[in-house]
């Protein structure tokens, strides 16, 4: 632990952050959805789910239509926006699986900083609410990588209420020690953000709120699910609940930063760690193709909100290309504590504040084991095994006409960059349930899912459970 501290500390010296907040420095909250899918919400389409608070955010702020997730899995999409670099370059390119199971090695690379170690230095009090799932060890939990105060859970998914844990112990921590488990987690980890935000408002202060909803497993409360009465299908009857408690709890977040005189001086972000599961769910993902664990558009393209009162523009809708890194060097700026290289992730604020426009990177790139893919412009890229497609998602948004063979130069062009930047990241430091044998058979099912569904076939995958 001494040396990692010291090589820490060494990197965030060479940042330059300031030792002590000043007034002009912005509070921080990242609002994180889990296996949101892209067509989820009412301001994306859904005609059947209630999100008015969600809604309500994007009438007051800046959608993006064409954000991505850093990875089409959770735990490595949270690792690249925790740090603000792919996280690839730090080995983690894979789920863990279940506590019992995961490799020693998983977990943020302890010499690299991460976004709340990097405000904490520069004065900002900062607490997390929810979800970790990028690290189980002592030294790689959240109060050990930055965080103030912590409460929530360290896994990939965790039952919402009593009843639907069944009685197993509850695996919530209030810092470092259990807790009982709340009566709606959903509830409680806003409730927690909100006491943290009143309890810190002379700031500046940094909130980062990963609920574990909409995710697997199918859990609510009687009052969420009563709202629903003439949904016949029991599983989408329960996503609906648990996307409108989601809701509830956003509004709730914004409200008190409103009552609380903070919304002019807050910049929030609503966000997703990845596409939706729909087989699992009932998640949209509409009017993509693909689902979660997919490179394909439809399990890395997700909702992306941001609003701060006074500085954005209202109701403005905007197609620059970003992902999630983006937000973390968005934060970093907002700071004062932006470093000059290091990072992979931009400042979007000029695209949010429409002093620019077109994408903030030339090009954008995931990598899945075999599955890779290559964002540049209009063009998409997917590498499936030993196969490869093209796409041109301006007239080809379902990804289901494949140009590779009639634009092979633009293919051929778009291979070597992908190839040159997978070369420069590491290779995969564990796989998924490393300790169990691992999952040998996910890629397989992977590769196969992928081609039937650009041929527009129906697939069938397992949930991970992640």
């Amino acid at each position: 632990m001494l040396a990692r501290a010291v090589v820490l500390a060494a990197a965030l010296a060479a940042l330059g952050a300031a030792p002590s907040h000043a007034a002009d420095k912005p509070n921080i909250v990242i609002l994180f959805a889990d296996d949101l899918g892209y067509g989820d919400l009412g301001v994306q389409g859904d005609k059947e789910t209630l999100t008015p608070n969600i809604d309500a955010m994007a009438a007051d702020g800046v959608r993006l239509t064409d954000y991505y997730a850093d990875h089409p899995v959770c735990s490595p999409s949270r690792a690249a926006l925790m740090t603000g670099v792919y996280q690839q370059r730090m080995g983690f390119e894979f789920n863990s699986g279940s506590p019992q199971n995961t490799s020693p090695k998983f977990g943020i690379a302890l010499d690299v900083p991460t976004l709340p170690e990097r405000l904490k230095a520069a004065g900002y009090t900062t607490g997390m609410f929810g979800k970790w799932h990028v690290g189980f060890r002592p030294e790689t939990q959240p109060t050990a990588r930055g965080f103030d105060e912590f409460y929530g859970f360290l896994s990939g998914a965790m039952p919402f209420t009593p009843k639907g844990a069944k009685g197993r112990p509850s695996p919530i921590l209030r810092g470092t020690t259990p807790e009982p488990m709340p009566a709606h987690t959903t509830e409680a980890f806003a409730a927690e953000a909100v006491a943290f935000i009143k309890a810190h408002k002379d700031g500046p202060f940094f909130v980062y709120l990963p609920f574990n909803a909409v995710h697997a497993p199918m859990d609510t409360t009687d009052r969420y699910y009563a709202m629903f009465p003439n949904e016949k299908n029991e599983t989408r009857r329960i996503h609906l609940a648990m996307l409108a408690a989601l809701d509830d709890a956003v509004g709730l977040v914004r409200k008190t930063l409103d009552e609380e005189g903070l919304a002019e001086n807050t910049f929030v972000a609503f966000l997703s760690d990845n596409g939706g599961p729909t087989q699992q769910t009932t998640s949209s993902n509409a009017p993509l193709n693909g689902v979660k664990g997919l490179v394909l558009e439809g399990g890395i393209r997700v909702p992306a909100i941001f609003a701060w009162k006074g500085h954005l523009p209202a109701g403005t809708v905007i197609d620059t290309v970003a992902m999630g890194f983006d937000v973390t060097a968005t934060s970093l700026q907002l700071a004062g504590v932006l470093p000059e290289s290091g990072l992979d992730g931009v400042d979007i604020m000029p695209f949010l504040t429409g002093e620019k426009t077109g994408d903030a990177h030339d090009a954008l790139y995931w990598r899945s084991g075999g599955q890779g893919a290559m964002r540049a412009g209009p063009w998409k890229l997917v590498k499936n095994g030993d196969s490869w497609h093209l796409f041109n998602l301006a007239t080809d948004i379902s990804e289901h006409r494949d140009l590779a063979a009639e634009d092979a130069g633009r293919l051929a062009s778009m291979k070597a960059q992908w190839t040159q930047w997978s070369g420069e990241m590491k290779d995969p430091l564990w796989v998924r349930n490393e300790l169990a044998g691992g999952d040998r058979q996910s890629e397989d099912r992977a590769n196969g899912a992928i081609e039937r569904m650009i041929r527009g076939e129906a697939i069938q995958l397992p949930d991970s459970g992640e």
